[in-house]
C-alpha cells in the first residue's frame, strides 16, 4: 500500500515538474493560466486617413493618453469657429440694450399721455416696440444656444477622430500606419493591462463551497520559489457550476510587480496550512 502511494506521489511530482511549476502545494494545488486584467482592442467609429500614430508596440501608456489621430484640419477649424460664435454675446447685449431703450421710451410716452401730451396710438405703438425688442432678445439667446449645441456636436465629432487610451497599460499591437485610410470599427490598436493579473481556476464543487470572495490565496509562478504568505485574493466565484467537470470557476487577482507576461500556467492554493500538512505527510511516508 505504501509502495503504491509513493508511486502516485512520484507521478504527481513529475507532472508538476514537466509543466514547469514548482511543486509546492502538492495535491492541494490547482492549476490556472494567468490573463490580463484588461485586454482591449480599440477602433475608430468614423472613417478617415491616419495622420499621427503616437505610440508603438511595447509602449506603456497612461489613461486618456492620445494614441492615434485621424486627419482633422477641417473639423478643427469648424470647431474653433463655432466655439467663438458660441461664446460671443454681442447680439444678446445689443438686444438687451434695445429693449431697455424701448422700455424707457414707453414710460416717457405713458407719462406724457397722463398729462394729455400723447395719444393712445403712440402708447400702443411703443408697447408693440417693446414686445418686438423682447422677442429680438429671445431670438439672440436662442441663436447663441444653437451655436453652443453646434459647437458641442463639432467637438464630439473631433473627439471621435482622436483615439485615447481608456486604461493605463501596454500597447500590444498596432494595426495601422500613418497615411493609411481606415473604415469604421476595424481593429486599430490593442492595449493590455497585466498588473494585476487575473486567473480563472476550475475548483471542485466540494472545495469551492468553502471559499469566499476576498479570501487570500497562494499563487506560485513557473520558475519561482513557493510563497510563504498569500499574494492573491479571490474576486469572484461563479454562481453556475460546470456539470461536466463538477467544478466552479473561481477568479483570482494577483499583483504583478515583476511584470510577468500573461498566459503562464501557475499553481494556486487556497490554504498554506493544508499544504504544510500534506508535505509533512509525504515526508513521513
Amino acid at each position: 500500500m505504501i509502495s503504491r502511494f509513493r508511486t502516485v506521489v512520484m507521478v504527481t511530482v513529475l507532472t508538476g515538474a514537466l509543466t514547469g511549476i514548482p511543486f509546492s502545494a502538492c495535491a492541494e494545488a490547482l492549476q490556472g493560466i494567468t490573463a490580463p486584467i484588461a485586454d482591449i482592442t480599440l477602433s475608430f467609429v468614423v472613417p478617415g486617413r491616419v495622420s499621427d500614430v503616437l505610440v508603438k508596440e511595447g509602449s506603456m501608456v497612461e489613461k486618456d493618453q492620445l494614441l492615434i489621430r485621424l486627419y482633422d484640419e477641417p473639423e478643427r477649424i469648424q470647431s474653433q469657429e463655432l466655439k467663438l460664435l458660441s461664446e460671443d454675446k454681442t447680439k444678446i447685449h445689443a438686444a438687451e440694450a434695445e429693449l431697455a431703450q424701448k422700455i424707457v421710451d414707453l414710460r416717457k410716452v405713458e407719462l406724457a399721455k397722463s398729462k394729455g401730451a400723447a395719444s393712445d396710438w403712440e402708447v400702443e405703438h411703443l408697447k408693440l416696440n417693446v414686445r418686438i425688442a423682447e422677442l429680438s432678445l429671445k431670438s439672440a439667446v436662442l441663436e447663441q444656444e444653437q451655436y453652443r449645441r453646434r459647437y458641442d456636436h463639432a467637438r464630439s465629432q473631433l473627439e471621435r477622430m482622436h483615439l485615447m487610451a481608456p486604461i493605463a497599460g501596454l500597447v500590444e499591437d498596432v494595426s495601422i500606419e500613418v497615411g493609411e485610410s481606415i473604415g469604421t470599427l476595424g481593429p486599430v490598436i490593442r492595449l493590455v493591462q497585466n498588473d494585476p493579473l487575473r486567473i480563472d481556476v476550475p475548483v471542485p464543487m466540494a472545495q469551492a463551497g468553502d471559499l469566499a470572495v476576498g479570501q487570500d490565496v497562494w499563487v506560485t509562478f513557473p520558475g519561482a520559489i513557493a510563497v510563504d504568505s498569500p499574494n492573491g485574493r479571490i474576486i469572484n466565484i461563479s454562481a453556475v457550476a460546470d456539470a461536466a467537470s463538477d467544478t466552479r470557476r473561481v477568479r483570482i487577482e494577483v499583483p504583478n510587480p515583476l511584470k510577468r507576461p500573461a498566459g503562464e500556467r501557475v499553481a494556486v492554493s487556497f490554504s498554506l496550512e493544508k499544504e504544510d500538512q500534506t508535505l509533512g505527510q509525504l515526508k513521513t511516508q
